[in-house]
């Protein structure tokens, strides 16, 4: 019996398992795993890539919320190049936090059947390609920091705190008093992972101003998660068909929860970055771009998470300004 199942004592109508949920599109996308994982067929541009060039930074400036505050700009140039190195670390363990804190561990309750509605052969092989294909990826952000550190020849590091969207995860995960919301939890925060990590990829995937490996890694993995997005779109559907009523009004109430988790500004780790460097007023500096309007966000497309909304039919439920199309 599963754990949903343990705290609600509601039966499972599997005669609506695959009523609403594209089996076609899962079976498509397991099919064609072994010709487009990238660790199939890119494991060589990863182990052997191109050379650094110690002229172009590791991260672009235009990211880091205090880019054009005097502060930052009064620093000097090595300065300013150890916090852009300093930022590319921490963008690749945000990537790798989301991977191996909410997305791994949620693949792995999947297939051991903690949801009821995870049941059909096509949604397993593309759920557990999947996880392997994140373990993969956490392997290239890795070794891609690594050569950053050796390059640059950074030996010591400011002590990261957990990534915000993890963080957020921990806080919900505190509050909830049943088995069933925790889980629920992990479940909502791995879609809203899946379905909009190309945005946060694509911050440096086509940006053609920093080292060409911070651009390859993200780019490669930004293909492998066009077929991830479409994989947790369908398993979304399948395993809320299965939920009572309280477990689906928590679900769209988790929703816009994790989707800011995942795309606001991480500011608790940019004073250590500052300090780090060397840049004195570090507390200032990001106090100031926390108070300033408009500067919340770091990832501002919305239309993954948009798409499963429509295609769920919950817009009505889903308490999230998304803009105008």
């Amino acid at each position: 019996m599963t754990v949903l199942h343990e705290h609600t004592g509601d039966p499972v109508d599997t005669g609506e398992e695959y009523g609403h949920i594209d089996e076609a599109v899962l079976r498509r996308i397991a099919d064609s795993w072994p010709r487009r994982a990238t660790i199939r067929t890119d494991l060589d541009r990863i182990s052997e890539p191109e050379e650094y060039d110690e002229a172009l930074p590791d991260y672009p400036v235009r990211l880091l919320p205090f880019a054009e505050h005097p502060l930052f700009l009064a620093a000097t140039p090595e300065q300013r190049q150890r916090v852009l190195t300093m930022a590319w670390l921490v963008y690749n363990e945000r990537v790798i936090a989301a991977e191996e804190h909410v997305a791994n561990p949620t693949f792995a309750m999947i297939m051991h059947g903690t949801f009821p509605g995870a049941d059909g052969i096509h949604l397993k092989r593309a759920v557990q390609q999947t996880h392997v294909d994140e373990v993969w990826h956490t392997y290239m952000h890795m070794v891609a920091m690594q050569r950053t550190r050796e390059v640059r020849a950074v030996t010591t590091e400011p002590s990261y705190p957990h990534t915000v969207t993890y963080r957020r995860l921990l806080e919900a995960d505190a509050r909830a008093t049943e088995r069933w919301e925790r889980d629920l939890l992990k479940l909502v925060w791995t879609t809203v992972s899946e379905i909009s990590v190309n945005a946060y990829l694509e911050l440096l995937s086509r940006d053609e101003t920093v080292q060409p490996l911070h651009a390859l890694v993200p780019r490669l993995h930004a293909r492998d998660e066009s077929a991830h997005s479409s994989v947790m779109v369908e398993v979304a559907k399948a395993l809320y068909l299965h939920l009572n009523e309280e477990q689906r009004r928590a679900f769209t109430a988790y929703l816009p929860k994790a989707l800011l988790a995942f795309v606001e500004q991480d500011f608790e780790v940019w004073p250590g970055v500052l300090r780090h460097a060397g840049i004195e007023r570090a507390d200032e500096i990001v106090a100031d771009c926390r108070a300033r309007s408009g500067n919340g966000l770091l990832v501002r497309d919305f239309s993954g998470i948009r798409r499963i909304v429509r295609e769920m039919e919950l817009e009505d439920l889903v308490d999230f300004d998304f803009g105008s199309d």
